[in-house]
């Protein structure tokens, strides 16, 4: 752990750890864990929008793809998570390993998949409110949310690539 990046944490925390904040934080980090949130929405998705059930398809699929491919990551890394006795961690996790956030990496994988779904970038303001979120609650330092979102994104890349190639 560097000490710049535990500084960034306590900057972000004292900027923005407030009950609304947190309890936000909390509800997106329960949305993402496992990336059951998001397979959920694919699922729904794939239900609803008949005529893009393929596409809701390569939704679930990138994101729990880039889930898998995280956790692999994190067990080879092996990088704990951050413990400086200044922050705050608002909620509990499945496994003492940080490097890359899971969240960011489905986050951004559903974000990119969304966005290229509808023709808007909105759906990519996801992937850094997660990041953000993951520091709130001090779980993750800074390059473990970007190497989770740069993650998804290629992740997503591929998995719309073969979506397309394979109509």
């Amino acid at each position: 752990m560097s000490k710049r990046e535990v500084e960034i944490l306590l900057a972000v925390q004292n900027a923005l750890y407030t009950p609304a904040v947190v309890t936000t934080a909390r509800t997106l980090s329960h949305f993402g864990e496992h990336d059951l949130g998001w397979l959920a929405v694919a699922g729904v998705g794939g239900i609803v929008d008949k005529t893009r059930r393929r596409e809701w398809a390569t939704l679930g699929v990138a994101t729990f793809s880039a889930h898998a491919a995280s956790v692999v990551i994190k067990r080879i890394v092996r990088r704990a998570r951050p413990h400086d006795k200044r922050l705050h961690i608002g909620v509990k996790t499945p496994s003492q390993l940080s490097f890359p956030s899971s969240h960011a990496t489905n986050t951004a994988a559903a974000s990119v998949i969304i966005s290229r779904m509808t023709g808007s970038p909105w759906p990519l303001l996801g992937v850094p409110i997660m990041m953000v979120s993951r520091m709130v609650l001090g779980v993750h330092y800074p390059t473990d949310t970007l190497a989770g979102a740069a993650l998804g994104a290629g992740v997503a890349g591929v998995a719309s690539y073969v979506e397309k190639e394979t109509r």
